[in-house]
């Protein structure tokens, strides 16, 4: 076995000295946009949007390309692609948005909107992923590794396989659905296997995982933080051990996303006899966005030749209303024109035939140069009640910052934006079952966020003007999601709630108290 994982070392080192190197960045995104261009030409949206036409720019020097791309097709959010386009793929009709059928539609978490999202899945987006997830197993070289990890199993906790089909399409997680179609080679690393990814219930999948622990040799995790914790604090209660390693010696990397890892960091290690390798991926229903290249980062590289041209808003009050709305005639850039350290929300064309689609994450580059990029949020997930702007990112950080000062585990939070008399509060929910002086508590977020946030701390002397803080446990948030019917491997609890969502959760949280 350690010759097998020795082979395959070399295999990785070989395929990645073979990737092509030395394009620009803007060079790699004019050659993505045009391929996408002419296979789509001939589709109804090509027609209407005169794609043939825009090609011929492609011919010119400069931004011409980009300035006629921009300047045709509209920005769409996902209810007006929907209701223009994506309901006839849904239908069964052909050659739409992309050339030939679909098949396949990935139901998005839905954690901005009150209902989870139909995202067309081409064969060609299919092969772009896994063409992307190939690239990230090369970046493993890069690491100080034994042979024979090579040959561990690798669990991806994700949703179902068994996907629903209504005669028409299949619909499901995409993790259910890339799984489904893994390579004949990988599926002899792959756990928990076949017949137990196509378990549809959430808990009973949990459980047949924790069954089958002892028999898996894990050298790697995959997916979403909340989860994976969960799963490994139920193998280490039913087997009475100390750490994870304890039935897993082997395990050495964990590769996550959907979620920022920061605030789940402090509680995971409690569960680890030694550090593990974390590599974070940005793999959204619409597409595998960009991937952790280099060890000792916290940065991703955005992928800019698999299928997706990336466009950038500046997320601004010129672009965006208070609701997260894009603006009329908003600014966008793309690669080349972005500057380090703007916040941008992501605009992507792709090989399923999202078009210039607002697809709701917020990016920060931290290299132009490398087309490094961090998350910081989402266009709808942000505090903005009277002007202080709070991000996600600004949260992670406070809740890490938290957990170091007062030695507890945050093991979900999430804030909702509330009248306070004629002015503003936000109201905090934090899930430990740690004990702590919720008076200190709150003094402390209130600080910390005014140091990370001078807009913050300007509006705490005016409109904004007061903060609560309630302590809950954590199983209350997965609760929640049960009861959304959002369990599962790819859902995640929204850090900030608001409308609808808001509504559901305070009722949620009623009822509960009521039932003690």
């Amino acid at each position: 076995m350690a010759i097998l994982g020795t082979l395959l070392k070399k295999g990785i080192r070989l395929r990645e000295s073979l990737e092509q190197e030395g394009s620009t960045p803007i060079d790699l995104q004019k050659q993505t946009l045009q391929k996408l261009l002419i296979k789509s030409a001939k589709t109804e949206i090509g027609k209407k949007y005169g794609f043939g036409e825009i090609l011929k720019s492609f011919k010119k020097e400069n931004q011409e390309f980009y300035s006629s791309f921009s300047k045709s097709v509209p920005i769409y959010d996902y209810e007006k692609i929907y209701n223009e386009w994506w309901h006839k793929l849904k239908n069964g009709e052909k050659n739409v948005t992309w050339p030939g059928f679909i098949r396949y539609f990935a139901l998005s978490s839905g954690t901005s909107g009150a209902s989870s999202k139909f995202i067309p899945i081409s064969k060609d987006m299919v092969k772009a992923i896994r063409k992307t997830g190939v690239r990230q197993i090369l970046t493993l070289s890069k690491y100080d590794l034994p042979d024979n990890l090579y040959t561990k199993g690798i669990l991806m906790l994700g949703g179902s396989t068994d996907l629903e089909f209504n005669g028409t399409y299949f619909a499901g997680d995409l993790s259910g659905i890339t799984t489904g179609r893994l390579p004949i080679w990988f599926q002899r690393f792959y756990k928990p296997g076949k017949m137990i990814a196509r378990n549809k219930d959430w808990g009973q999948k949990l459980d047949q995982i924790v069954q089958n622990a002892p028999k898996w040799d894990i050298g790697i995790i995959v997916g979403v933080p909340a989860w994976l914790q969960i799963l490994m604090e139920k193998i280490i209660t039913k087997y009475e051990l100390k750490t994870i390693h304890d039935i897993w010696p082997n395990l050495q990397i964990f590769v996550h996303g959907g979620v920022s890892f920061q605030p789940y960091q402090k509680g995971f290690e409690k569960l680890l006899a030694k550090p593990l390798i974390y590599m974070e991926t940005y793999l959204a229903s619409e597409g595998f966005m960009a991937f952790q290249a280099l060890p000792d980062r916290k940065s991703m590289r955005l992928v800019l030749n698999t299928g997706i041209f990336h466009e950038f808003i500046p997320f601004n009050d010129q672009n965006f209303d208070a609701n997260g709305e894009v603006r009329e005639n908003a600014q966008t850039l793309n690669v080349d024109q972005i500057e380090e350290g703007k916040e941008y929300a992501l605009l992507i064309s792709t090989c399923a035939g999202a078009w210039r689609y607002l697809i709701g994450d917020v990016i920060k580059f931290v290299s132009k140069e490398e087309s490094e990029i961090i998350i910081t949020g989402r266009t709808k997930h942000f505090l903005s009640l009277c002007g202080e702007h709070l991000s996600v990112d600004n949260m992670n950080k406070a809740i890490n910052l938290l957990e170091d000062e007062f030695d507890i585990d945050i093991r979900e939070f999430t804030v909702l934006g509330k009248p306070h008399g004629s002015l503003f509060a936000h109201h905090w929910f934090f899930g430990t079952e740690d004990k702590v002086d919720l008076e200190l508590l709150k003094v402390k977020l209130d600080e910390v966020l005014g140091m990370l946030n001078d807009d913050y701390a300007v509006e705490r002397k005016h409109a904004l003007k007061e903060i609560h803080v309630n302590l809950i446990s954590p199983s209350l948030f997965y609760a929640w999601l049960k009861s959304e019917g959002k369990e599962g491997g790819q859902n995640k609890f929204p850090r900030v709630l608001k409308g609808d969502k808001m509504t559901s959760w305070l009722h949620f949280l009623e009822e509960q108290n009521s039932n003690r």
